[in-house]
């Protein structure tokens, strides 16, 4: 075994089940994940002077050697020298550091959650080799009401509470870079009340979209894959190492009041996220994939 198999990105608006969907998935023998890495986003800001001449943002070296400090990696000094200066190194320095560690626990492909890489798909995409993307949307209420609460509850950890009015964005905005990628064949759209519902196969569904066999696969494992990317201080992730349950809308009235839940749901009901199912025409501005 000398080669990897398939390099994974799961993208999609905070708080939309990611950490559901990276541990069904991890729970395959042949999968390694990693804790959320947000490497692209420190590494690059779209547009930027520093950007455009071929050369990171002034904190990736700080933000790679975090991650590979937290995933336990040696020899960090190894693998960003005083000679790694532009772009192109990092993201060969970190795809080679997990490619390495995937085939050294003997498996084939590598599995990477950071949810905001959603913001940074086609610079993935132009320095990453075949790279594959997993997004999951899930019901704007359930979202905003979702987001809204974490960020009020670890302000430290979240950059600080945010308003209605920015969740709502954060949601749309991020809804809308999934609808101008699902043209693309390396792209699948995964539902979140969908998985809930049906787990088994909407994880089968996404391993053979993988390539990945799935005779013999089930999803007991599930729960202890999710522990092995999950930090100490990631306490709002608890809840997927518990059973699955589709609890739409709880969180939302409890949390909102009338006019605040009347608002939000309008602004909800202007972004058809059905819609998404559909395949995207390759005529949409691609633009808007770019933030």
């Amino acid at each position: 075994m000398n080669d990897i198999k398939g390099r994974i990105f799961i993208v999609g608006c905070p708080r939309s089940g990611t950490t559901l969907l990276q541990s069904l998935v991890a729970s395959h023998p042949q999968i390694q994940s990693f804790p959320e890495s947000k490497f692209f986003n420190t590494l690059v800001t779209p547009g930027s002077r520093r950007s455009k001449l071929g050369l990171p943002t002034t904190v990736a070296r700080k933000g790679l050697t975090q991650f590979l400090n937290d995933i336990g990696h040696p020899g960090t000094k190894e693998v960003i020298t005083p000679r790694t200066i532009f772009l192109i190194q990092y993201v060969n320095a970190f795809v080679k550091v997990l490619d390495s560690i995937t085939l050294e626990k003997g498996k084939i492909c590598w599995l990477e959650k950071t949810p905001s890489h959603i913001q940074r798909i086609n610079f993935i995409e132009k320095f990453v080799c075949d790279p594959k993307f997993i997004h999951i949307v899930r019901n704007g209420e359930d979202v905003v009401a979702s987001l809204y609460e974490v960020c009020k509850k670890y302000p430290d950890v979240w950059q600080g509470p945010r308003s209605i009015e920015q969740c709502l964005n954060r949601w749309i905005n991020d809804v809308r870079i999934t609808s101008c990628h699902l043209h693309k064949q390396n792209h699948l759209l995964v539902r979140y009340e969908r998985l809930a519902e049906n787990p088994v196969d909407e994880t089968k569904r996404i391993l053979t979209f993988i390539g990945l066999s799935t005779d013999g696969f089930d999803l007991q494992n599930y729960k202890s894959s999710a522990r092995g990317f999950m930090r100490e201080h990631e306490e709002w992730k608890l809840s997927v190492t518990e059973d699955i349950q589709l609890t739409k809308h709880k969180k939302f009235f409890k949390i909102f009041d009338e006019s605040q839940r009347k608002l939000i749901a309008e602004k909800v009901s202007k972004i058809n996220a059905d819609e998404l199912t559909q395949e995207i025409s390759a005529s949409i501005d691609t633009d808007c994939c770019v933030i």
